[in-house]
């Protein structure tokens, strides 16, 4: 039996000399205890010696996926001519290939890797002829360019950059907000009504420039930097000014500031474009999706856009409102239904009643967009166009839902029924009137009088002084008849 042992330096092939060793492969490893043992039992019958560490990587790297090279294919065909032997290699994949493609039977399993061990082992003493040193300076080569390969490096895929480049981004942003302030408020204390009639930050700082001092605002060229209407208004208030008079010296550092203003502007624009590039290549369905500038903040967020990869669609939902959601957890309160997704495009686009479910759906397409960028090879955006068409489906859903229930002609609504105004003529009835005093009244269904109670009312009307009733006089006639 053959066996293929890699090394840092180059191909070993064995012979096997007692092969009944390997199928007591529970104490193959007293048999390499020692230099002598290992040499009694396994014979060195080829060496193929790297010629730098270029050849040793491109090697190292074809075993790891499982290939056979050309140079080790003419190795193996050139040893095992005319032997009928089988070959022990380490790894299945390897040995597949070498069966395909030279046609020799191989060997692969515990007891092999347990007889690689142990050549491993006692490789100084099995190797004959090979220098100690260079031996392990070949190994150190091999493992730095081994990491390198197993880490993929590339630096158009370095998530890293994206990171920096949109932090950095957001600090430019509040150092422009702060400069600007500084200006505007610095330069109003000479000519405050600038900063009132220009309300653009860039072309109040170019105006800054071009005029200097207020007096000299006629002479100085702003036909490129304002339209004609703003600046003859900007002429006419320099005239009527209430500003101060300042220094000539400071106005040389108000002007120097506006120069760093301009600058940090231009390298805005340039650190912009970049990211915008940096996101086509590493997170190209991502970017399609939400944008660049929303899909950078969340792979920052994350941490990298493996970590984002590795998220579910809740996660990505609520990333960058975990304060809000801790508070609404803790107050037993609603929790927010987006994070800095609420800044992306689709999400903008949709009324406040929607949000939330577009937000969740946004979420679950960025979700799979990420994992394609992160595990997929190419800048291919067929993935993140096609779940970008069907966000914009579910909203256009969402909003003839609203439009349905608005109109009344949804399923499952009742139809309104058109109003009518009916007229309706009643007769007065005039036998409910009552005359106060009467003390009977003719009803009109019938011809008999009926009596009216009123000994309520006049008891009252007696007691009204200057006012007498009928009924106190009848009363006093009736005593009369009696007597």
């Amino acid at each position: 039996m053959l066996i293929l042992f890699e090394t840092a330096a180059g191909y070993a092939i064995f012979k096997l000399l007692d092969e009944k060793k390997l199928q007591e492969s529970e104490n193959i490893f007293k048999e390499f205890e020692s230099p002598d043992t290992a040499t009694q039992l396994l014979k060195l019958q080829h060496f193929e010696k790297f010629a730098d560490v270029t050849e040793a990587l491109t090697a190292a790297t074809a075993v790891v996926e499982g290939k056979l090279t050309k140079r080790l294919k003419k190795v193996i065909t050139t040893v095992s001519k005319g032997m009928h032997e089988s070959l022990a290699v380490a790894d299945s994949k390897l040995g597949s290939a070498i069966k395909e493609k030279v046609g020799l039977e191989c060997i692969h399993g515990t007891k092999v890797q347990s007889l690689m061990r142990g050549i491993r082992a006692q490789s100084e003493a099995l190797l004959v002829g090979l220098d100690k040193k260079e031996m392990d300076t070949m190994a150190m080569s091999l493992a730095h360019g081994m990491s390198r390969f197993k880490l993929k490096f590339s630096p158009d895929k370095v998530d890293t950059m994206i990171i920096q480049a949109v932090n950095l981004l957001d600090d430019l942003d509040k150092e422009l907000n702060n400069y600007i302030m500084r200006c505007r408020e610095w330069y109003g204390w000479h000519f405050p009504e600038l900063g009132k009639v220009v309300t653009d930050n860039t072309a109040y700082v170019r105006s800054i420039l071009s005029i200097g001092m207020r007096v000299e605002t006629k002479t100085a060229k702003l036909d490129e930097i304002l339209p004609v209407n703003i600046k003859e208004e900007v002429i006419a208030e320099s005239e009527t000014s209430m500003g101060t008079e300042i220094a000539p010296e400071d106005l040389t550092n108000i002007q120097h500031l506006c120069r760093q203003i301009l600058d940090l502007s231009i390298y805005r624009e340039q650190l912009s474009e970049y990211l915008s590039n940096r996101m086509a290549t590493i997170a190209p369905n991502l970017t399609v999706l939400v944008g660049e500038l929303v899909g950078a903040r969340l792979i920052a967020h994350a941490g990298s856009l493996m970590n984002l990869a590795k998220y579910p669609a809740s996660t990505v939902q609520i990333l960058g409102a975990e304060k809000a959601l801790f508070r609404a957890l803790k107050g037993k309160k609603n929790t927010p239904k987006y994070g800095l997704l609420y800044h992306a495009s689709l999400v903008g686009q949709s009324s406040n009643k929607f949000r939330g479910k577009i937000s969740r759906s946004l979420a679950a397409k960025a979700s799979i967009s990420a994992r394609v960028d992160a595990l997929g090879d190419g800048e291919d955006t067929s993935v993140g166009l096609l779940n970008k068409q069907k966000v914009e489906a579910r909203l256009r859903e969402c909003e003839k839902q609203q439009l349905r229930q608005v109109s009344g002609t949804g399923k499952g609504h009742k139809d309104t029924k058109k109003f009518e105004f009916k007229k309706e003529h009643k007769k007065y009835d005039s036998g409910a009137d009552f005359v106060f005093g009467d003390n009977s009244e003719k009803s009109p269904s019938s011809g008999k009088k009926r009596k009216v109670d009123t000994s309520g009312v006049t008891e009252d009307m007696d007691t009204v002084p200057g006012v007498v009733g009928e009924t106190g006089s009848k009363k006093k006639k009736k005593k009369k008849n009696l007597d």
